[in-house]
Formats: C-alpha cells, structure tokens, sequence
C-alpha cells in the first residue's frame, strides 16, 4: 500500500532482485570488468564508493574452512576471524582499533610488529571487576579471547583491509580441561557404584549424567565462540562506520572524579606494597 513502509528483510531482497532484473538487461558474458561494474551501478543509482568497496571486499574475500570431523564437531575452532574493507587510511584506522580495544574491550596491547598488533586482556584486580560488573553495559567478549590480533593493509587511497583474529585456546583448553574431569568422574563412578551393590540398571545412571554433562560442556564452544565473532564484527562495523574517534575527541575522555577514583583503587590493587616482591 501506498505510504506503508517497508521492512528492512523486504527491502533487501527487493534491491537484490532489482539489481538482477537490470543486469540481466545486458549481455554479461563471462562476468564483467571493473568499468562495467561501476558503469552498472551508476546506471542502478549506487553511489561509486560503495561499488569500489565491494569490489575491494570481493577481491580481498578469503575462505575459512573450520575442521572437520568428530573432534572438531566436539572442540570448536582455535582462531576466529573477522575482516572487512573500510574506508580511511591504514594509521587513522590502526590509531582508531587501538582506542577501541584499550578503552572498550579491557584489552592492553601485547606485541607491535611492523605489519600488525596484537592484544591481550588486560591484567589487575580493576580489570577484573570491571569485566565481571559489566561496567557500562559492556560484555567485554574480546577480553575471553586469549589474544586478538589486528592487521590494517592499505589496498588503495581511502581505503583499508582489516583482518581480526581471536586466539579462543584458552577458552578451549578450559572447557575441555573440565569435560575431561567429568568423563573421569562418570569412569569412575561405574567401577565403584557396582562394588557398592548398586543394581546394574541403576548403577549406570550416573555415569550416563556425568559423560552426558562432559558432553555439553565440551560443545558449549558454539555458545561462546558466537559472542567472540560477533564482538569482533562489532568492532568493524564500528571502523566502518566512522564511530571510533581519535582519542583527544572521544566523548567522556575529560577526567572525572569518578574516573580519578577509580584510578586511585587501580593503583591500590595492582602496586605491591614497598619491600614486596614483584609477582613473576
């Protein structure tokens, strides 16, 4: 109906099919070159920058093929990435990922190596508090991450590839570490229960619910790793869109008393008192 609006979902697919009707029009051959395609969106009415970007995503697109098989069906993957093609200059870019992470993610740099950096959560008890508060609504997801790495290539004038990767090991080791107790646990059960008297039937009870929660435990990867991927997507999104500023233009970068006490305790928790030995 005239005047009713359309729903984000429908208005996908209704550019999508335009875009098809209209290329269909012409006589494409084999594929298209480069002009075409811009000459093909200026006939669409797609500004010109968003047509190179694309082309720029297509061209620097990479396949990530997870494992396959059982053990990979039960562990999850080690790394997850993230990239993306956005526009700006590969040290605005490399300066706004920085500020980010250090100042929304709780993460701290760990390693700069000439072609990218790499992160680590950050370490002290006020870290600590302020993941587990969730301080500003914050999930803080990255800092689950045992390291994100972020490499900026600067493909053409105006625009950058930039390619995240969260190293979930840890996680992973964590999470199968305690599958393992469980698996453990439910082996032993069915030795002792039946030198107990148990009955047969009900003596496996046990061991089925142990090795049934070591299971869940084991698979709760996909649960964990989906919040990973999607801060990492969030944090392109936020590249993309120009929503990281350099950090002298940051809202809330002006000290505040609260931020000055917080400090204060910062300090309090994470400097030895004199005399004391430094922790290794």
């Amino acid at each position: 109906m005239p005047g009713e609006l359309i729903r984000r979902e429908a208005l996908e697919r209704i550019i999508q099919r335009a875009a098809e009707l209209q290329a269909g029009e012409r006589d494409i051959g084999e594929g298209l070159t480069e002009a075409d395609v811009l000459a093909l969106g200026q006939d669409v009415g797609i500004p010109t920058r968003y047509l190179r970007q694309a082309l720029l995503e297509e061209q620097t697109r990479s396949v990530v093929t997870g494992g396959t098989g059982l053990f990979a069906w039960l562990t999850g993957p080690s790394l997850l990435t993230a990239e993306r093609v956005v526009p700006g200059d590969r040290g605005a870019v490399e300066r706004a990922l920085t500020v980010w992470m250090e100042r929304e993610e709780s993460l701290q740099v760990k390693r700069r190596y000439a072609d990218r950096t790499t992160w680590e959560p950050r370490v002290g008890a006020f870290a600590s508090i302020q993941r587990a508060l969730g301080a500003g609504g914050k999930t803080f997801a990255l800092a689950r991450a045992t390291e994100v790495g972020g490499q900026v290539t600067q493909l053409e004038t105006g625009f950058c590839h930039v390619r995240l990767v969260a190293d979930v090991r840890g996680e992973r080791a964590r999470r199968l570490w305690g599958a393992a107790l469980l698996v453990l646990w439910g082996a032993v059960l069915a030795g002792v229960l039946p030198a107990l008297g148990a009955l047969a039937p009900w003596a496996a009870i046990p061991t089925a619910v142990a090795w049934a929660a070591a299971l869940a435990v084991a698979r709760r990867h996909r649960r964990e790793n989906e919040r990973i991927q999607v801060g990492l997507e969030q944090v392109l999104d936020r590249v993309e869109h120009g929503e990281i500023k350099p950090e002298h233009a940051l809202p809330g970068s002006r000290v505040t008393t609260f931020a000055r006490i917080a400090e204060e305790f910062r300090k309090a928790f994470d400097t030895p008192p004199p005399g004391a030995r430094p922790r290794s």
